[in-house]
């Protein structure tokens, strides 16, 4: 429970981390919170059944990482806006069908940002557009080589972990 007001610690491009004042079971202490803009995740689906899946170094972790198309929306933008911006700019594809499937926290005990994950469909082939600083490669997945990684661990970021195992589990 929130005990006074809270006081920014820092204010960037793409969060902001604020310190709140708070009164706990033990007595007052505060919490750091990330707070991040929503973000959106596509698993976009072709018509072979295959997942689309972008490989980019994440800088955070020294990483070339595994990753659903996803990104962060823009003030005021809509949300499947968001989603088909983001499969379109770092995919090249552009889905004639988009549905949400959930919305989950991503890291909810220090952070704000809510995940909205997508699924795509009937994709038709495009040009990727990304920003200049992404250096992204596209791939396909089918079922098998999804699951072959998802058994293996050799999946690391959570996003496409939650999205890989929502389409691993749904009826060919």
């Amino acid at each position: 429970m929130a005990d006074g007001s809270s006081q920014l610690a820092f204010v960037g491009r793409v969060l902001t981390v604020r310190v709140d004042p708070v009164r706990a079971k033990a007595g007052p202490t505060t919490r750091e919170v990330v707070v991040r803009p929503p973000a959106v995740a596509v698993v976009a689906e072709t018509a072979q059944h295959r997942v689309v899946i972008v490989r980019q170094f994440r800088w955070a972790v020294q990483e070339v990482l595994v990753e659903l198309p996803a990104g962060i929306v823009e003030a005021g933008e809509d949300l499947e806006v968001a989603a088909r911006r983001e499969l379109a700019e770092e995919t090249g594809y552009v889905a004639a069908r988009m549905s949400p499937l959930f919305s989950y926290y991503a890291s909810p005990g220090y952070s704000t940002e809510c995940v909205h994950l997508w699924h795509a469909t009937d994709l038709t082939a495009g040009r990727p557009h990304g920003d200049p600083d992404e250096d992204i490669v596209v791939e396909q997945w089918t079922r098998d080589q999804a699951l072959q990684l998802l058994a293996s661990g050799g999946i690391t970021n959570g996003i496409l972990l939650v999205g890989l195992l929502w389409w691993v589990n749904q009826p060919r």
